[in-house]
């Protein structure tokens, strides 16, 4: 038997990861990433999410052919057909014991017996209690290891008297499980297997029906679109109506960001080039935002979809919160710093169903800062093919400034004043597609089932659609379907319509709720969950202060 077809047990998958391997499964394949992580064009936070997991639907869901091919190479064993159950990633608190500390001593070149069953090798504590969440569970049962290990973490007081209060979150975010438990397919490996089959059924039917097959005169119908806004906005520049043009120039990024997100996806031509090519040009050349950085922000963000310590999309500390996580300083594994729940997030916090739209009237301002911090800090892959692609972006940015700052904005505008009232109106003029990507994310659930819920139902659990007539779609770009774009993020969006009808078929087959809403519908929605976190951040202010109050009564606490 060759070396890489050999069987490796649990117990030797898991003292190679506890050694600093970068260990994935892929279709029953073992595969050690460690060297290809520096080429990875996605960036390497998201394979670090699936480590020790079965990956077989994340990786075929965002790669081509090409790349499923390569990424075989890195094939070092295999797993036994049947049951494989996932393991914690270390980047979310997973905990692995080395080789010496497993009991029964595995070596990598008599591995092909020990793993036959999973009940041989015991996996982690917090493994197992993640493993066996289900709705089956008594009472006695829900207050799992790693529910205790991830609340002292996210919950930790920062002083021993707001203990208490810190708890009470605790339990709301139990609650918001639970519920989710009770809504959603149980988590046993038969009824997510099922998921699962049933959603690469899906997508080899999809793929059959030329769903993933690029229509390019939608990208016609586009290009037209642009240049029309593209040449208002200069017409408007030239006749000295210089805010109407800042107008016309906003709706042209807002528009042009639809094309580099299908490039970022390489959802156009397919090609890792020519897609990288057209996005970058696009995104950073014209519109001045980094699309390495976006790709290695967004594809985090599939993978972990609302996860507060995990996904992007959702940590907008101190402006936003939509879970209670936040308000324990927990720790962003992407941004690798504490998202402090301050002084500034508590005030913030407590009126953001307020201020909901008019911060996001400045989000391209944020996205322009996580570009060139993405760029000068060198958070891109630093090895491979797509290591050029960086310094093909930041030539890009240096040219966006220059035709915008330099020659439009200061040498075309008369005034300062006139100078910051066009740069205020063109990128506030961009809100409505940060409107369109909270919407999808904000009002769902944030809960995290574990480790054994499959890719399907998690994006389906964590993504809504938005309803409008065809004539509208666009406004959204086509990704108000955001639910079918989270399942297959690779199909062009101009089929989004299309496939919507097989999507809605398969969560009826599953018994997974299909969330869509109409667009004011869908505002009201996320409008009610911010309100809600604002009104739990009060509560949790009353009780800290409460406590406080009262320890200082007592004498608990000295000097105050």
């Amino acid at each position: 038997m060759v070396a890489r077809d050999k069987v490796l047990s649990r117990a030797a998958i898991e003292g190679m990861i506890a050694e600093g391997n970068i260990i994935v499964i892929y279709e029953n394949r073992v595969l050690r990433v460690d060297s290809w992580l520096p080429r990875h064009p996605g960036g390497d936070k998201v394979v670090f999410h699936m480590v020790g997991r079965d990956a077989t639907d994340e990786i075929n869901a965002f790669h081509s052919d090409e790349t499923r091919v390569i990424a075989r190479k890195y094939q070092i064993g295999r797993v036994e057909e049947g049951v494989w159950k996932n393991f914690i990633p270390p980047i979310q608190g997973g905990k692995f014991r080395r080789f010496e500390q497993i009991d029964e001593a595995v070596s990598l070149t008599d591995a092909s017996a020990s793993g036959s069953s999973d009940d041989e090798v015991c996996c982690t504590t917090s493994t197992r209690a993640n493993l066996t969440l289900s709705r089956t569970k008594s009472a006695s049962e829900e207050e799992t290891f790693e529910k205790k290990e991830t609340k002292d973490k996210i919950y930790a007081p920062k002083v021993q008297e707001i203990t208490m209060s810190v708890d009470l979150f605790a339990e709301y975010e139990r609650k918001l499980v639970e519920r989710d438990l009770e809504k959603y397919p149980s988590l046993d490996y038969d009824s997510q297997l099922s998921i699962t089959r049933k959603y690469r059924e899906l997508e080899q039917k999809l793929a059959r029906e030329g769903y993933f097959q690029c229509t390019y005169w939608g990208y016609g119908r586009e290009c037209i679109r642009y240049f029309t806004l593209a040449t208002l906005s200069y017409y408007f520049l030239k006749k000295e109506w210089y805010l109407t043009s800042a107008f016309f120039l906003g709706m042209f990024w807002h528009q042009i960001a639809f094309t580099a997100h299908d490039a970022g996806h390489r959802a156009i031509t397919h090609s890792f080039f020519w897609d990288n090519l057209i996005g970058t040009i696009v995104a950073n050349y014209i519109g001045g935002l980094s699309l390495g950085w976006w790709k290695r922000d967004h594809n985090v963000h599939h993978i972990v979809t609302n996860d507060p310590v995990h996904d992007p999309d959702i940590q907008h500390m101190p402006f936003f919160a939509v879970s209670t996580k936040f308000f324990g300083d927990i720790f962003s594994t992407y941004y690798d710093r504490l998202l402090k729940y301050d002084g500034v997030a508590k005030v913030m916090i407590g009126v953001q169903n307020w201020m909901y739209y008019p911060i996001l009237c400045f989000g391209r301002f944020n996205l322009i800062r996580l570009s060139w911090e993405y760029l000068l800090l060198g958070q891109g892959p630093r090895r491979g093919q797509a290591a050029w692609f960086r310094y093909f972006e930041v030539v890009g940015m240096g040219v966006f400034w220059y035709w915008f700052g330099y020659k439009l904005v200061y040498h075309q505008l008369p005034s300062a004043g006139v100078r910051i009232g066009y740069v205020l109106i063109s990128h506030m003029v961009t809100m409505p597609l940060h409107v369109q990507i909270t919407l999808s994310h904000f009002a769902m659930s944030t809960a995290d089932l574990g480790a054994s819920e499959s890719f399907a139902q998690k994006m389906l659990r964590t993504t809504m659609d938005v309803d409008c007539p065809a004539w509208l779609d666009f406004i959204h770009g086509g990704l108000q379907f955001q639910a079918v774009h989270h399942l297959f993020p690779r199909m062009p969006r101009h089929n989004f319509r299309a496939a919507q009808k097989h999507v809605i078929t398969f969560c009826n087959d599953i018994g997974v709720q299909y969330s869509i809403y109409g667009f004011v519908d869908g505002n009201k929605e996320v409008i009610w969950r911010l309100e809600d976190i604002a009104k739990q951040a009060a509560i949790f202010a009353d009780c800290s202060n409460h406590m406080v109050q009262e320890a200082t009564a007592t004498g608990k606490i000295e000097g105050i």
